[in-house]
């Protein structure tokens, strides 16, 4: 968790001291933003444009295990998860509110950490703290981030825009956010049962980065704008290719049918999978946590990106009746089903 021989309690500051605390190096960057942190609310101003919200709920022990997740990691992806969303609606994220629930555990030192790794992504994403709340919690850490976002009116895309016939894309690769997590895992059961072995992470540093430092895809949304393209349809993907197939098809009302060897899996990922004993395209269907973005695009607009690294078109869109099925490598159709993370059942 959190080892630092400087401890100083939070009561010492008391909520109004904390959340100044904390928030006094976070600089206004966005001409929406007319008043961030400091007033009873802050102010914002649209300029004409749609305004998207999105809000995500993190709890120790569903979301995250302390054991394996440096503090700084967890704030920066906590304001990632949250980014996700808006960029999944051909938007550009502007501002956060941040609010957190803590236990006595945490001392200041340790919240700092959290908000080191807030900071490094509103740097890096061009984000505006704009608030929040603090609040004592016996539940151990809670965090929940409302991220606000804004996009032309003919630029949003929503997930029930597919059309027959149309090509379903998707950013980056897949699998290798849920492969770092059964290796985090394995290492902390390693280390319980040997307190002296020390956790052997080497040659896994991208998929270990993956789970625990994801990064949203605010390029992807830029390079389409650059293409001329607007996706008919997008989602991001937080719990598994196959969950989020099923949203695009059930909101649009259409089948969608992805090829097996089409599916982007870094080599790490592979391999790493094979090691664990795990389908490689098992962790891409159903593990999640990759926050790529999957779309779909009329088949006039291919040629634009068909010589894209970042991009790789792995289906196309069928009528209804013919619902979400891939085609395996040996050619045979399987049913698409979700079997995708579920914080309920954890």
């Amino acid at each position: 968790m959190f080892e630092n021989k400087e401890r100083t309690d939070i009561n010492e500051l008391g909520e109004f001291g904390l959340i100044k605390h904390l928030t006094s190096n976070f600089k206004i960057r966005n001409d929406y933003s007319v008043k961030g942190v400091g007033d009873d609310a802050a102010v914002l101003d649209a300029k004409g444009k749609q305004i998207l919200v999105s809000t995500d709920l993190l709890l120790e022990g569903i979301h995250f295990d302390l054991a394996y997740v440096p503090l700084m990691h967890l704030g920066y992806k906590a304001v990632q998860v949250n980014l996700s969303d808006i960029y999944a609606m051909n938007g550009k994220a502007s501002q956060i509110t941040v609010s957190l629930g803590l236990s006595s555990k945490f001392p200041l030192e340790a919240v700092e950490e959290i908000y080191k790794g807030i900071e490094l992504a509103c740097n890096k994403f061009n984000i505006d703290l704009i608030g929040g709340d603090t609040s004592s919690s016996k539940q151990g850490l809670v965090i929940s981030i409302t991220s606000i976002g804004y996009a032309d009116s003919d630029k949003v895309t929503y997930r029930n825009g597919a059309q027959e016939n149309d090509l379903l894309c998707v950013s980056g690769d897949l699998g290798g956010a849920y492969v770092g997590l059964q290796i985090l895992e394995r290492e902390k059961l390693i280390y319980l049962e040997n307190p002296q072995i020390q956790p052997d992470l080497e040659g896994k540093d991208y998929i270990i980065e993956r789970q625990l430092k994801p990064e949203a895809r605010m390029d992807i949304v830029a390079l389409l704008e650059d293409m001329d393209i607007k996706p008919t349809s997008m989602i991001d993907i937080s719990d598994g290719l196959a969950s989020e197939i099923l949203h695009l098809a059930t909101e649009s009302d259409k089948g969608i049918t992805i090829y097996e060897d089409k599916i982007p899996l870094d080599p790490m990922t592979y391999e790493t999978a094979r090691e664990l004993g795990i389908d490689p395209t098992v962790c891409a269907l159903s593990g999640g946590e990759d926050y790529e973005l999957l779309f779909t695009i009329s088949q006039e607009d291919y040629k634009k990106l068909k010589h894209d690294v970042d991009i790789t078109v792995i289906g196309h869109v069928t009528d209804k009746n013919s619902g979400c099925k891939m085609v395996s490598k040996s050619n045979n159709v399987h049913e698409l089903k979700a079997q995708g993370w579920n914080a309920f059942n954890k």
